[in-house]
């Protein structure tokens, strides 16, 4: 039995999100039904986490088993040839027997991207949040610190999130200015809760917005209550960018 691992690009828009669900068109069901075409056999594809609806991946990961002896490269091309062109293989190889795209992951990378300008944009406003005012980075950024590290991160935690606890440590967290008008939000994590970045994200926003202060931001951390916190920002300026592993 094979283990193989595939990387995968894909523009979310048209999708229901990652996660197959019924009656709906998702990212895992699209590719899992194409791998059962080309190996010729049922295969449990397993991704390294459930993106939202409408939210974005240049590095997502996923592993399936097979017994199909197709050389990778072929597996590679059968699947781009068959797949719509908003998701892309971008690497297919050979994983150990004991990898698991999810439990074997070390760190996730997302980044959130905001367009910050008097003006939305034609092309890009299904790739990231348009928002015209003004925005105090340096605020943003000194918030933006209090969250690395190991916390309790119930104050950025969808209602509907299933997880045994809120405990997650955030490796790294970084603001940078872009060129043509792109603030981006990078969050490193070891784990994440359901819409903890974008909940991460409004809540600087309102930061960067003069909504809500330091001391204001402090606090609603350590509140342990999203309901404190502000708004989740939109799907479609989130992209999962990187999955790390143990080497």
């Amino acid at each position: 039995m094979r283990n193989i691992k595939l990387t995968i690009e894909y523009d979310g828009t048209a999708y229901h999100g990652w996660q197959i669900q019924p009656g709906l068109k998702t990212i895992q069901g699209v590719i899992q039904e194409q791998i059962a075409r080309i190996t010729q056999g049922e295969v449990t594809f397993i991704g390294a986490g459930r993106t939202d609806a409408g939210v974005h991946a240049l590095g997502q990961v996923a592993n399936f088993q097979t017994e199909s002896a197709i050389d990778i490269i072929a597996l590679q091309r059968g699947l781009n040839s068959l797949l719509p062109p908003d998701i892309v293989i971008t690497e297919a190889e050979e994983a150990e027997e004991g990898f698991h795209a999810r439990f074997s992951a070390r760190s996730k990378v997302y980044e959130y991207h905001i367009l910050n300008q008097p003006y939305p944009s034609a092309i890009r406003r299904a790739y990231a949040w348009f928002i015209p005012h003004d925005f105090d980075l340096p605020s943003m950024k000194k918030c933006g610190k209090l969250l690395i590290g190991s916390h309790d991160f119930s104050s950025f935690r969808a209602s509907g999130d299933e997880s045994r606890h809120s405990i997650r440590e955030v490796i790294g967290l970084e603001l940078e200015e872009r060129a043509n008008n792109l603030i981006v939000i990078m969050i490193e994590a070891n784990a994440f809760l359901r819409e903890m970045v974008r909940s991460i994200v409004g809540t600087l926003v309102d930061v960067g917005r003069g909504k809500t202060s330091f001391e204001e931001f402090e606090k609603i951390f350590e509140a342990h209550d999203r309901r404190q916190a502000g708004m989740t920002a939109p799907a479609h300026g989130l992209f999962l960018v990187e999955v790390n592993y143990n080497k």
